[in-house]
């Protein structure tokens, strides 16, 4: 059994049991969520799903594995027998490129895939916006007594909420509310897990960004090789020969073998260029969602908060009333 399923008590025993009048408010008829059934890497069955928009690196990877097999089987057997296609297709299977051009497809089918995953659960993960988490009657207020209600709410909305980016920041300021004297302290608990949901998501681009940097420098290294070798041949030429016509020879295969050479950087900037175009695509889309789940906070959260116990330094004392 999952560690986390066996931390996560169901969400149906903590609801079922010492209910007040106000936690009856129903919820049916409001569409649910679950991360363990919906969320697009556990649809494998066979890999745990990564946290928010994490991914999990051995799904990915063997996904990569087997989109860049299918992708140089397509070009071997489909696409370089076509006359057409043929020369846009032989810098990435010749002989001496392959070396170099085989890691810089698998890292960007890697990173493809990554943040593929990450925009699909991105997506899922905004779904979490359009759930009723906070009653909608006009004279619902969150006090300490009510914020049960909240929480109650969002166990029956969703089945795991610390795996959900909104509801795991609204849970745990809720949780915290009888230990907080003051809206004040609420709203620094949400800002503060609002930097961290930030910075997790940030990191999570980590790996694809380290790939986006290495399949440049692969390629580099690629041209570099086929240069020195290339070099190496005309000087050897030069050396064992002083016929005129054999150094323009292998002069020839100099200026061939230099054009085979920067192939190798002409493909990993490519696809260097595709990845970085998509990870701003997916980094806006994350931005954008971060920014939702805020507004949800203040607009379903925060304004309703309505807390017994103030401190009197909000009128200037410093005592706090029981």
């Amino acid at each position: 059994m999952d560690t986390d399923e066996q931390m996560e008590p169901s969400p149906k025993k903590q609801t079922k049991a010492g209910r007040s009048p106000i936690d009856d408010i129903s919820t049916k008829g409001v569409e649910s969520l679950s991360w363990i059934e919906q969320d697009i890497e556990n649809r494998f069955g066979f890999f745990r799903g990564g946290r928010y928009s994490n991914v999990n690196k051995v799904l990915s990877f063997v996904l990569a594995m087997a989109l860049t097999a299918a992708f140089f089987a397509l070009i071997v057997f489909a696409l370089d027998p076509i006359d057409s296609a043929h020369k846009f297709t032989l810098p990435l299977i010749r002989k001496d490129n392959t070396w170099f051009t085989g890691p810089c497809a698998f890292f960007f089918f890697w990173s493809i895939t990554i943040l593929f995953l990450k925009s699909r659960k991105v997506s899922f993960q905004a779904k979490a916006l359009d759930l009723t988490a906070v009653p909608q009657q006009a004279d619902f207020v969150i006090t300490e007594a009510t914020a049960k209600t909240v929480l109650n709410r969002i166990h029956n909305l969703v089945d795991h909420p610390r795996h959900f980016v909104l509801f795991n920041r609204i849970e745990r300021a809720l949780s915290n509310l009888s230990n907080l004297g003051g809206i004040t302290e609420v709203s620094t608990i949400i800002k503060s897990q609002a930097e961290n949901d930030e910075d997790q998501m940030a990191s999570s681009f980590t790996l694809v960004n380290g790939m986006v940097w290495s399949i440049p420098v692969i390629g580099f290294i690629g041209t570099v090789r086929g240069l020195s070798l290339a070099i190496g041949g005309f000087t050897n030429t030069l050396q064992s020969s002083d016929d005129l016509n054999a150094i323009k020879g292998s002069l020839q295969e100099v200026t061939g073998g230099l054009a085979s050479a920067f192939e190798t950087t002409l493909v990993a900037l490519v696809l260097a260029l595709i990845i970085q175009l998509a990870i701003t695509f997916i980094q806006q889309k994350e931005t954008a969602f971060l920014d939702e789940c805020n507004d949800y906070c203040h607009s379903h959260i925060m304004s309703k908060l309505r807390l017994e116990r103030h401190d009197h330094e909000d009128h200037g004392g410093g005592e706090r009333k029981g």
